[in-house]
């Protein structure tokens, strides 16, 4: 389902079931600005390359607006709008005093070097700097980007307003970013996973874990159920996946991931295809990749007790309603 589709659905579902007013609803729908930028840059062998950039603004009733920025080649309207939007509910839930936002640009980071990718970041800076700020739009990193692209934010758009560390989070700490940024989302899901767990009377020792993705968060996440005594038995990422049925050893599989810019290759497990991941015999599933990975088709094949959603919206409405 797209992503936007899917998040309305839900938002419409949760709508009905509070007694929203449908001309509230409606309004809690529109985005309150959306913008979409050429970014032309010339590649290192001198040619020009161009793409397109984006930033949904969802809603700043509450504050300021904040969400991340992605690189990915999926990157379209559709789905940073959902994102987005999944920014200002998530920001209500937890009583942060933030609006949602989102933002990407469509490209493959691999296949850029670091100073197309730098190029690219300061490009899409000067094309939006007038509308983002400390009280206004907060910028994160998120699927594809990192603390060097929120500096070379922080740095281009201070060229504009002056210096202003507070414009972007997930900076290096050594420009004003928070110590323990980095495993901040992959411990939120160490502590979801122990909540659920304790819930019904177990630990995360001893559990079988699967993860897909294995990107910030995944790896993160991965690295800290290790550490607690869970068994992570299959990760995949976008160049394969790998299981060890006594489990894999992560800070192995780390290093190697960050040697071979990808868990391919990895001979701590066996090779499996990735579309069957999400089907591996397992206590805890984690989706911690893309959106919409479960769905009608694959649901009712997830063999998991337990899924921990790590990812933005990785369960289609549909996959909600046909699994039993």
């Amino acid at each position: 389902m797209n992503a936007l589709a899917a998040t309305s659905r839900n938002f419409k579902q949760a709508a009905k079931l509070l007694g929203l007013d449908s001309k509230l609803e409606k309004s809690l729908l529109i985005p309150f600005r959306e913008i979409k930028v050429e970014c032309t840059i010339p590649k290192d062998d001198g040619t020009l390359a161009s793409y397109v950039g984006f930033r949904v603004q969802h809603d700043n009733a509450r504050g300021p607006m904040k969400g991340g920025i992605r690189y990915h080649h999926e990157v379209d309207p559709d789905e940073v709008n959902a994102l987005a939007q999944l920014m200002t509910w998530k920001t209500a839930v937890a009583n942060i005093p933030y609006g949602g936002a989102k933002g990407g640009i469509g490209c493959s980071p691999g296949d850029l070097s670091i100073s197309e990718l730098e190029r690219l970041t300061r490009v899409f800076t000067q094309k939006i700097h007038d509308l983002i700020g400390i009280h206004t739009d907060v910028p994160a990193p998120d699927m594809g980007t990192n603390s060097q692209t929120m500096a070379w934010i922080l740095d281009e758009y201070s060229k504009f307003h002056g210096y202003s560390p507070a414009v972007v989070t997930g900076k290096p700490v050594d420009l004003g970013g928070s110590l323990g940024r980095d495993a901040a989302t992959g411990r939120g899901v160490l502590f979801a996973t122990e909540a659920l767990l304790a819930e019904h009377g177990k630990g995360i020792a001893g559990q079988r874990f699967v993860i897909q993705g294995f990107g910030n968060v995944g790896s993160w996440a991965a690295q800290l159920i290790s550490e607690a005594g869970g068994k992570v038995i299959a990760i995949s990422d976008v160049t394969g996946a790998v299981k060890n049925v006594d489990g894999l050893d992560i800070v192995q599989l780390v290093k190697h991931s960050a040697e071979n810019k990808g868990i391919k290759g990895f001979k701590g497990g066996d090779a499996i295809a990735p579309d069957s991941l999400l089907t591996e015999e397992c206590d805890v599933l984690i989706p911690a990749a893309l959106g919409g990975v479960i769905n009608k088709d694959n649901a009712n094949d997830i063999k998991a007790k337990y899924i921990i959603e790590a990812a933005n919206h990785p369960t289609d409405p549909e996959a909600d309603e046909a699994s039993p």
